[in-house]
C-alpha cells in the first residue's frame, strides 16, 4: 500500500510539532540546569528591578528574554556581529548576547521597552513615519544604536550615522531609510527642545 497525502502531512505534523518544541537559538546551560544557578540580588531593566536567579555567566540577552519575559530585544548571531541583541547599559549601546549577567552589577539596562512603551520616542515616530522596518528583526537593535548616538549628537552627519550604526546589520538592506530616520528623528528631538 502506497502512503497517502493524508499519511505525509499527519507524518509532517508529528514532526513539526517536534521540531516546535526544540529551542530556536542556544541557550546557555545555567538556564537549564537549575542546580548550576547562582542567586543574583537583582537587575534593573527599564526602571524595574528584577530577582534573578541565573548562573552569572548567563548572557544578559537571556536573561531579558527567558527570565524577565521582554521579547523586544532580538537573538541574532550570538557572537556581537550583528547588532540585533543591541540595549542600553547605563546608556551606552552593548551587544547583550555576549554581556555576561556579571557584568551588569548595579547598572540600569534599557531595552527597545524601555524607551517608549506607546512608540512616542522620536527614534521610534520617524522610524514608523519613515516607514523603515523591512522584515523587521534587526529593528530593535537598530532603534536602540540610533537613540544612543542622538543622545550623544543632536545632528549627526551620514558618516557619524555610519560610524555609530556600524554593528548594526540589516539583511534587508534598509540603510537608506535608517539614515533618513535618523536625521528625521534628530530634527524632531531639536524642534521639540
Amino acid at each position: 500500500m502506497s502512503a497517502t497525502r493524508r499519511d505525509f502531512l499527519q507524518t509532517l505534523g508529528v514532526g513539526a510539532v517536534a521540531y516546535g518544541a526544540l529551542p530556536l537559538s542556544p541557550r546557555p546551560s545555567g538556564l537549564a540546569d537549575t542546580s548550576a544557578r547562582n542567586a543574583m540580588p537583582s537587575v534593573t531593566i527599564n526602571g524595574t528591578s528584577h530577582d534573578v536567579t541565573a548562573d552569572p555567566t548567563t548572557p544578559l540577552l537571556w536573561v531579558i528574554r527567558d527570565i524577565v519575559g521582554l521579547t523586544g530585544t532580538k537573538f541574532g548571531c550570538g557572537m556581537a556581529q550583528c547588532g540585533a541583541c543591541t540595549v542600553h547599559l547605563d546608556g551606552a549601546p552593548i551587544r547583550s548576547c555576549v554581556t555576561p549577567l556579571s557584568a551588569v552589577g548595579a547598572r540600569k539596562v534599557t531595552t527597545i521597552e524601555g524607551l517608549s512603551t506607546a512608540v512616542t520616542h522620536a527614534v521610534q515616530e520617524a522610524w514608523v513615519e519613515l516607514q523603515v522596518p523591512q522584515c523587521g528583526y534587526c529593528q530593535s537593535g537598530q532603534i536602540m544604536s540610533a537613540v544612543a548616538l542622538l543622545e550623544k549628537n543632536a545632528s549627526p552627519t551620514d558618516a557619524e550615522i555610519d560610524s555609530a550604526m556600524q554593528g548594526n546589520i540589516c539583511r534587508c538592506g534598509t540603510y537608506q531609510r535608517i539614515h533618513a530616520a535618523v536625521h528625521r528623528a534628530a530634527a524632531m528631538t531639536r524642534a521639540s527642545a
